[in-house]
């Protein structure tokens, strides 16, 4: 080879690699942006209306949260564009994907979750991600029926008095068996429900529904403080707490009884954050809806999911 052929040879592998160089997929973007991030626990407390939650004034029935907003982000304008329903709504949180989905435990989500595609990113074993859930139907979330993922990297679960099948249990079983999980298992992606605001308020309880609001409160805080007190997870890991679904606005239908269409109380839910990589104190006006938390959760740790709608919420990074 002349001289010159390799002068030219030299300039071509020089553009083509500074020219792809800069061109980078989310995986080697999340390495740029050195997100601290490799842990994530997602929390839904199933059910409660944004106006009982940080759209009442003063917060009283929220106090750990309220505290806690010094240290994370708090969208104020979230909402669950799809189907007002438990299934429908954790499905859209892991999946990304809207569906019509069956209430009752006996369909699968159409698309593979969050948990599939960061259990087959890594290369980790099933028992590094969980689903733990007072709902017993919710173990739907730990398998899709598309035929490229079905019935692969499964997380672990714990759902409901012993499986799908099997009835809800109480709320403070399943923050036991978090804490545990949490302590023995050293899980690095859980989502938890907890039931009781929509259980109560379904059996037209309110002084139960108001009291589900304020323990689960309390049980986010807890499980805070654990994540917090335990070096493998502290300042590593992302917790986010949202809801399913809201309920119907007060004087509309059977008020907080129900939730089933469109109204502002079905639609309006919850979205705050802590974690490393999030503003800190921070209030999001800008529009959000529950399949955000899907993207977002993957550019956070590292991973793509082209089977989810959805935007990454890049305003509530640091």
């Amino acid at each position: 080879m002349n001289k010159q052929m390799k002068i030219a040879l030299t300039a071509i592998v020089a553009f083509v690699s500074v020219y792809f160089g800069c061109r980078k997929d989310p995986v080697s973007e999340k390495k740029s942006l050195a997100f601290r991030t490799n842990k994530l626990v997602i929390i839904v407390v199933d059910g409660p209306r944004y106006t009982e939650t940080w759209g009442l004034t003063g917060r009283p029935l929220i106090p750990h949260r309220s505290e806690m907003l010094r240290e994370g982000v708090l969208c104020t304008q979230f909402y669950n564009n799809g189907y007002c329903f438990t299934n429908a709504g954790h499905s859209a949180i892991t999946t990304g994907v809207y569906q019509n989905i069956n209430n009752s435990g006996l369909e699968y989500p159409q698309n593979p979750s969050i948990f599939q595609y960061w259990l087959k990113f890594t290369g980790s074993s099933s028992s590094k991600a969980w689903v733990i859930a007072t709902k017993d139907k919710l173990e739907i979330l730990s398998d899709c029926l598309d035929p490229e993922w079905q019935g692969k990297y499964r997380p672990m679960t714990n759902c409901g008095t012993a499986g799908l099948g099997s009835g809800y249990r109480q709320d403070t079983t399943t923050l036991r068996i978090v804490e545990s999980t949490l302590s023995l298992q050293k899980p690095q992606m859980m989502l938890i429900n907890f039931k009781q605001p929509d259980a109560a308020a379904h059996a037209a309880d309110s002084l139960a529904y108001i009291q589900g609001i304020e323990d689960t409160d309390n049980y986010v805080w807890q499980i805070w403080q654990q994540i917090q007190a335990d070096p493998f997870y502290r300042d590593q890991t992302t917790m986010i707490v949202t809801n399913d679904h809201g309920r119907h606005t007060a004087g509309h239908l059977d008020g907080y009884v129900s939730h089933t269409d469109t109204c502002d109380g079905c639609k309006h839910i919850e979205f705050f954050a802590m974690g490393p990589d999030f503003k800190k104190n921070h209030i999001c006006s800008q529009p959000h809806e529950q399949i955000d938390i899907t993207q977002t959760v993957a550019h956070l740790m590292g991973f793509r999911m082209p089977t989810a709608n959805g935007r990454i919420m890049t305003e509530i990074f640091k």
